[in-house]
């Protein structure tokens, strides 16, 4: 949950997306046209313990879309750095309590585009090409037995973004190449258990999307950055910390996407390094 002071986590993870079917609205599509679209990210981030009850992450992700199958070569995928990504994590609480520990954090974080990337080129955009702040709260129960559970809220605030082109048509029409990007809530559910005297741990979580405003894709037509994005999705991952080797672990993770809003219908999977090591 949290770096202790001069305490650093480096993390490199492989994400792997893909789908082949969308949400157009809430009508779910098979791409006919396009076949299967994925979505490939290498995810380089560092936390870093400022004080025991204060640490700071960076990430920078890099990501490329493609498609598995010929379009008569009128679209092609993207690929390129994203956004850079700052954030702080509080520990506001973190008290025995019955046959566990109870622990209550926040976060704040700040992202940027680190390129001059193309929003508004749907599913082949690798972000939405806006800042974007985000506020959360983390509460965390953990059984003196290793079983844990917990819950976040956040809520991400979002700008406009730039799009080549000066006229389009979201619910209304707009002459203007700034589109507004949708802000959204964010809900996290966790149920985790640590093993093997706390080398190994196993996890479940739920997590859901839901944007405040937005319009839906009309037919037949591509995505853009003013839609209204909503999704739901599990995941399993586990992580493992090698003894021998002092800080070093290995993780992996698969999750699926179960209802949605505007966009593909994903299953990922991922796997990835991390390494902790004292300042």
């Amino acid at each position: 949950m949290m770096m202790e002071q001069r305490e650093s986590c480096l993390a490199l993870t492989y994400d792997h997306g893909s789908f082949d079917e969308y949400w157009e609205g809430t009508y779910l599509r098979t791409n006919e046209t396009i076949a299967k679209v994925t979505r490939t990210a290498i995810v380089p981030m560092i936390a870093i313990g400022l004080h025991d009850k204060l640490n700071l992450y960076i990430s920078a992700p890099y990501v490329k879309t493609e498609f598995s199958e010929p379009n008569c070569g009128l679209l092609h995928g993207a690929k390129g750095f994203q956004d850079l990504g700052l954030a702080l994590k509080y520990e506001i609480l973190n008290k025995e309590m019955g046959k566990g520990k109870l622990a209550v954090l926040a976060s704040v974080g700040y992202a940027t585009p680190l390129t001059n990337y193309l929003s508004d080129y749907r599913p082949y955009s690798i972000g939405n090409g806006t800042n974007e702040g985000s506020f959360r709260g983390i509460v965390q129960y953990k059984f003196d037995i290793g079983l844990y559970v917990r819950a976040a809220g956040g809520y991400l605030l979002r700008g406009e973004t730039k799009v080549e082109r000066d006229y389009y048509y979201a619910n209304g029409s707009y002459y203007t190449p700034w589109m507004d990007v949708p802000n959204a809530y964010e809900y996290n559910a966790v149920v985790g258990w640590w093993l093997l005297d706390s080398s190994l741990k196993l996890e479940a979580s739920y997590y859901a999307q839901n944007s405040t405003s937005g319009d839906d894709v009309r037919a037949y037509n591509a995505a853009q950055p003013t839609n209204k994005v909503n999704f739901d999705q599990v995941q399993f991952s586990t992580q493992y910390f090698i003894k021998p080797v002092k800080g070093l672990g290995v993780l992996a993770y698969y999750s699926q996407m179960l209802n949605g809003r505007n966009m593909g219908k994903f299953t990922n999977f991922g796997a990835g390094l991390t390494y902790q090591f004292k300042i």
